[in-house]
């Protein structure tokens, strides 16, 4: 079957202003149809049903690009692993997601129009589940990884170091879905704030999030020697890779815990030998949230390249740069030779790119991951990205059975 963006966008599109309705809707019917699957969904639906709204708006329109699109689901496809579904959940999936769409979409909805839409979901099973294959062979599911260290930097905020049992690759700049003992099933993102490390240790940067189960519990019920479960490592937040990128000056703009990536990548660079000049606007709303300022400026003493420029919101009195960080970019010269990453709230984020975009930075040297939900750095319910997702996809090596009519 061949694909058809015009008609699905114009069928979810009609969906689109009633999604909350819809959402609720598809997993009453997932679960009325197929009762076994609630236990693999986490006890409060909130935050997945929020997934899968953006993951689902994100895959309709991005039909017309296949480059990008085929990245997302694989990627989608390899972080599913860790649910461990199986074929015939895909197919129930699909099935309460058309029985969806043909409810909410009333009157417009046409013999050519399920055509469409059950090709578009089998081709994207497919990618999902060929990428998960592809993978299945050479790296786990999950990693146990021991806290080795918890840093409380503020009362809301800690840095926390894990060590993976077995190596995790990973590239500067990505994240993993975490999961606590405390809250089974439910897993959420949090960007790597180092490069790789020969000791194979990794670090988070966590804020507790008002209600949010896997922040709280990270920060303040976690302790050295407990056990977590990452997820594959995601993202395309990387530092460049050919000599031309390299060689560019670099801006990065990190927003409260969003600055954990860019950490990361800035710790690539140094290591790497390379001597471009870095720029870091580090802004939080007050100066005590500046919570990995020392350490960046011990980074600076080292690496006479890299400027940390430390930016306050929410304190006029403050004594050093004040105001928010979108503006502040502006009041420099034009960074449009620069490499830049992005990284923060999402409302910051967006600004500050269309800031960047104005004063003539190509998009293409713009580095950020997409950004679904409101907060600072990575979390339970918000981020600078949480990666989103289907329902389960499956694992096994039988291809989809498809959806049924």
């Amino acid at each position: 079957m061949s694909l058809n963006p015009r008609l699905i966008k114009e069928s979810f599109s009609l969906i689109e202003p009633v999604m909350g309705k819809a959402v609720a809707y598809f997993y009453g019917r997932l679960f009325a149809e197929s009762p076994q699957l609630r236990g693999m969904f986490p006890p409060a639906m909130d935050v997945q049903r929020d997934r899968l709204f953006a993951a689902l708006a994100r895959i309709v329109w991005s039909l017309d690009s296949p480059g990008s699109l085929d990245a997302y689901l694989g990627q989608l496809g390899r972080g599913h692993r860790k649910y461990g579904v199986l074929a015939e959940h895909y197919t129930a999936v699909g099935n309460a997601l058309l029985a969806t769409i043909r409810r909410f979409s009333g009157a417009s909805w046409t013999t050519e129009i399920e055509t469409a839409w059950v090709a578009a979901y089998t081709t994207a099973a497919n990618i999902m589940i060929g990428a998960a294959e592809a993978e299945a062979g050479s790296s786990p599911a999950w990693w146990p990884a021991e806290v080795t260290d918890h840093e409380l930097r503020t009362p809301e905020i800690a840095v926390i170091t894990l060590r993976p049992g077995l190596p995790m690759p990973y590239v500067p700049g990505q994240y993993v879905d975490l999961q606590v003992s405390r809250w089974p099933r439910v897993w959420r993102t949090y960007s790597i704030a180092n490069a790789p490390r020969p000791d194979n240790s990794l670090r988070l940067h966590v804020r507790a999030v008002h209600g949010g189960w896997v922040s709280t519990a990270l920060v303040s019920h976690t302790r050295i020697g407990d056990t977590v479960l990452l997820g594959p490592p995601a993202g395309t937040m990387a530092p460049p890779q050919d000599d031309e990128a390299r060689a560019r000056d670099i801006l990065c703009v990190a927003g409260g815990t969003g600055l954990a990536p860019l950490k990361a990548v800035i710790e690539h660079v140094i290591a790497s030998g390379a001597r471009p000049n870095i720029h870091l606007l580090y802004g939080a709303r007050t100066a005590a949230e500046l919570y990995d300022l020392p350490e960046l400026l011990r980074m600076a003493a080292g690496y006479p390249w890299l400027r940390v420029l430390p930016v306050v919101s929410g304190e006029p009195g403050h004594d050093g740069m004040h105001g928010l960080l979108p503006d502040v970019v502006g009041r420099f010269h034009s960074f449009a030779e620069h490499e830049v990453y992005v990284c923060g709230p999402p409302a910051m984020v967006e600004q500050t790119v269309c800031r960047l975009r104005h004063d003539g930075v190509p998009p293409e040297r713009i580095h950020r991951d997409p950004a679904t939900g409101p907060g600072a750095g990575r979390s339970d319910i918000g981020g600078p990205y949480r990666p989103t997702s289907l329902p389960n996809p499956v694992e096994s090596g039988a291809r989809p059975p498809g959806v049924t009519r």
